[in-house]
């Protein structure tokens, strides 16, 4: 029913929270026969294997009513990942036997693939394909990170009577412009995602923040930048004379397990429709896999642009084709047989 892909986007991205999201595929597989399984974290699944495809429920931004204008359909989450569940939950009951369709919790923000290593645990997957993406992406390398929050703290006071006192905010803008300078390869990159401080513009701040996504491509890189970044942080703190406070939010996992012979028949999916294939490193569920050992990738389902923003957009038509490349790629993955012929 390819036409479903649709409805079920229409229907399932405007909705907002992990659990509403969980309810309405838990109604959805139930209508059509089918029974889901949940966990305690909000994981949901259907079907029995040891391929699984997952797609994440979570957004970065509170999901808003679509708009469709200009061919499009607009609204933070319609790409990410809203058009990767449906497009997954559109494949009920036309997937082979042997694999299973899984929607997560926790992979975007401070989610630290919560959802995604529980299943891992979980299911004990021999092949994990992350459902995630734009059309014609294969994600065959996972994509390190380390998040963390630094608090700068400070004793306050008037911001003319006690001007020569320390000033957190002042120590984490050193912080940052030094942060930001480590960065400069295109395999690492720093992105300071929050910050805040301040209680009144005539009053000196008692506390400036930062929340910190350090990524990297090599584990020798990702190491090198944390310890770079943190001794940034120490350093600005000491000169301005404020008190420092840093806290690991989360650890994300770098390497690949995908082997050849997986990411040739992803590729093969996708040449079939007519899409073009861009291999890359990226963060998806798939990473939760790389982190076991077990072969994994991500694989794009859908056209549009605008991901993490307000503006975030899809072209409809291309969900189709999405599915077809998935529907396809999973039926060529079990006739291969799991685990032989890949290498």
């Amino acid at each position: 029913m390819p036409h479903a892909v649709l409805d079920l986007l229409r229907a399932f991205a405007p909705l907002r929270t992990e659990a509403e999201r969980a309810h309405f595929l838990e109604v959805y597989f139930r209508q059509r026969g089918m029974e889901p399984r949940r966990d305690a974290l909000g994981n949901l699944w259907v079907g029995r294997g040891t391929v699984v495809l997952a797609a994440h429920i979570d957004t970065v931004l509170e999901p808003t009513p679509l708009r469709e204008a200009e061919g499009a359909w607009w609204g933070p989450g319609v790409g990410d990942n809203s058009s990767g569940v449906a497009v997954l939950a559109s494949l009920a009951g036309e997937v082979p036997e042997g694999v299973v369709l899984a929607f997560t919790v926790g992979e975007e923000g401070l989610g630290n693939l919560k959802g995604a290593r529980a299943l891992v645990r979980a299911l004990k997957p021999e092949v994990f394909v992350a459902v995630d993406g734009y059309l014609g992406s294969l994600v065959e390398r996972a994509l390190g990170s380390v998040r963390l929050r630094a608090r700068f703290l400070g004793p306050g006071g008037h911001a003319w009577g006690d001007r020569k006192a320390p000033n957190p905010v002042r120590a984490l803008g050193e912080a940052l412009a030094e942060a930001y300078a480590l960065a400069r390869g295109a395999d690492t990159a720093v992105n300071a995602g929050r910050v805040w401080g301040g209680e009144a513009i005539n009053a000196l701040p008692r506390e400036a923040g930062c929340e910190l996504d350090l990524r990297a491509l090599e584990p020798g890189e990702l190491r090198a930048l944390e310890g770079g970044v943190r001794q940034a942080l120490m350093a600005a703190a000491q000169r301005v004379g404020v008190r420092l406070e840093v806290e690991v939010l989360g650890r994300r996992p770098v390497g690949r397990t995908a082997p050849e012979g997986l990411l040739a028949l992803a590729e093969a999916a996708c040449w079939a429709e007519g899409v073009r294939v861009l291999r890359q490193a990226g963060s998806t569920d798939a990473s939760a896999a790389v982190e076991a050992g077990i072969p994994a990738l991500g694989i794009g389902v859908y056209r549009g642009g605008g991901a993490h923003t307000p503006g975030e957009w899809v072209d409809p038509a291309s969900l189709r084709v999405g599915r077809r490349v998935l529907l396809r790629f999973v039926r060529e993955l079990t006739a291969a047989g799991v685990g032989r012929g890949l290498r």
